[in-house]
């Protein structure tokens, strides 16, 4: 690997995107993804949180890794994007019911969820890789060390949180935008999702409206499942409090957390930090959740250091 500061990225260079069919216990399931830089080079697998797309990594951010000498996967999470929607209805009432412990089992779970990122990583012939999750993305991330430690160089988690429920909390203000009726046209879409990562989203780093525009109007493109969100959160508050088995994990680890986090409470990144033996600590004052444009060379530089304590 590279060891050179970069200020900026080359020239983003993916793949074209491609799809490989998983056998699951819920049926065939393609996954969508896509590939930047060396494929001789160690692998870091990029995974996204709740309902959003691979295209929420940003493509210069996948360049600038890169460019550090890393074979760069980012892809959509089942129910997410171009990849297939599961079957199971999941309501309103389930999902409350699945955070206080009262309702049935969810149509996957976040190991189902994990088990689809090695699958890719089979077809991609990647023995081990770094693996780097934002947000539920950053607990499949955890599970998936957990359950294979052996098949993660090092683990990135994100704006993340352990399971527990003491930590990691939801602003309740937030709730009404997040079970708000869903949008039904391109236009609506759009202009929910400005309003939610204005509140959401990093308040020293602002994204332009523009560019928050074009993000959700490019996720709508790809494919937008309210259904699918519902069974991702379903699978998330069904998943055990990871903390005794990450305590139990001998892995090069990374947390990244901002301080002004609405989303998921930065008590979360610490309590995944406590958990993690050895793990370095990010906090970032004035970050909320979202990875902004202005902090992309901090995380690189952070995800490259934690990859070099691997080697």
């Amino acid at each position: 690997m590279s060891t050179a500061p970069q200020t900026s990225p080359t020239d983003p260079c993916p793949s074209p995107e491609r799809f490989v069919t998983l056998r699951t216990p819920q049926g065939d399931l393609e996954l969508c993804y896509q590939t930047f830089g060396d494929p001789a080079d160690e692998t870091v697998l990029l995974v996204m949180g709740l309902g959003g797309p691979m295209t929420w990594w940003d493509a210069a951010f996948c360049q600038r890794l890169a460019d550090r000498g890393f074979h760069v996967v980012r892809y959509d999470n089942r129910d997410t994007g171009r990849s297939s929607r599961v079957q199971g209805r999941v309501t309103l009432p389930g999902i409350v019911g699945s955070f206080l412990g009262r309702s049935g089992p969810p149509p996957y779970t976040l190991v189902d969820m994990a088990d689809d990122a090695f699958g890719l990583l089979d077809h991609l012939g990647s023995e081990r890789a770094h693996v780097v999750g934002i947000s539920m993305g950053g607990m499949i991330a955890q599970t998936m060390t957990v359950a294979r430690p052996g098949r993660v160089r090092s683990l990135t988690s994100i704006m993340s949180t352990t399971g527990r429920r003491t930590v990691g909390w939801q602003d309740p203000r937030l709730l009404p935008m997040l079970v708000a009726r869903r949008a039904h046209t391109r236009e609506s879409y759009v202009a929910a999702s400005a309003r939610l990562w204005k509140v959401i989203g990093s308040p020293l780093y602002p994204d332009r409206a523009e560019d928050v525009q074009e993000r959700a109007g490019e996720t709508w493109d790809r494919g937008v499942s309210a259904s699918g969100v519902a069974r991702q959160m379903k699978a998330i508050l069904s998943a055990p409090d990871r903390t005794r088995p990450l305590r139990d994990l001998d892995v090069p680890s990374l947390v990244i957390h901002g301080t002004s986090d609405r989303m998921v409470h930065v008590s979360g990144g610490r309590a995944t930090s406590q958990a993690l033996r050895g793990s370095e600590l990010l906090l970032v004052p004035g970050m909320g959740h979202d990875v902004p444009k202005d902090l992309h060379v901090t995380f690189v530089d952070a995800i490259e250091r934690t990859a070099r304590r691997a080697s």
